[in-house]
C-alpha cells in the first residue's frame, strides 16, 4: 500500500509542474478580432479611427488580462471580461468618455490646465495620472484619496 501511494504521490508530482506551466505566465500576440466581445466595443465606441499595432493576451492560472497597443502609442489593457482596467496616452488626454463623471468633474474644477493622461482601476481604487505630473487617487466612490 506504501508503494502504492509513493508512486502515486511521484506521478502527481511529475504532472502538476507541467499542466501548471502550459496554462499560466504566457504573453502572446493576438490579432484584435480574438480580444473579448466588450473590449472590441470599448475599442469601438471610445477609441474609434484608432489602428491597432498589437494586441496581446497574458494567460494566468484563473485569470487572462489583454493589452491593445495602437500605432500611436496609445495603450489599453483590459481584464479578461474585456472591461478596461488602464488606459496609457502619451500625447493626447484620455477619452472623456472612458472617465467617470465624478472623476473628469473634479479634474476640471481643480486642475483646468491639465490633461488625463493615463487612468487606471481596480477593485478598490482609480488613478488618474495627469499632464502636470499630479497623480490623483480616488475610492469607488469617487472621494479622492491621495495626491501625489
Amino acid at each position: 500500500m506504501k508503494t502504492i501511494i509513493i508512486s502515486l504521490f511521484a506521478v502527481l508530482s511529475m504532472l502538476v509542474p507541467s499542466a501548471a506551466s502550459a496554462n499560466t505566465g504566457g504573453e502572446k500576440a493576438i490579432s484584435s478580432d480574438r480580444l473579448p466581445k466588450a473590449a472590441l466595443q470599448t475599442i469601438k465606441t471610445h477609441l474609434p479611427g484608432r489602428k491597432v499595432a498589437i494586441a496581446k493576451v497574458k494567460t494566468e492560472l484563473f485569470s487572462k488580462e489583454y493589452t491593445v497597443i495602437f500605432t500611436n502609442g496609445e495603450k489599453i489593457e483590459f481584464d479578461g471580461r474585456g472591461r478596461w482596467t488602464e488606459v496609457k496616452c502619451k500625447r493626447s488626454a484620455v477619452p472623456a468618455s472612458l472617465v467617470p463623471q465624478p472623476i473628469g468633474r473634479y479634474i476640471r474644477e481643480n486642475y483646468p490646465d491639465c490633461r488625463i493622461l493615463e487612468i487606471e482601476r481596480d477593485d478598490d481604487e482609480y488613478e488618474v495620472k495627469l499632464s502636470n505630473y499630479v497623480e490623483v487617487t480616488f475610492d469607488t466612490d469617487y472621494n479622492v484619496t491621495d495626491v501625489d
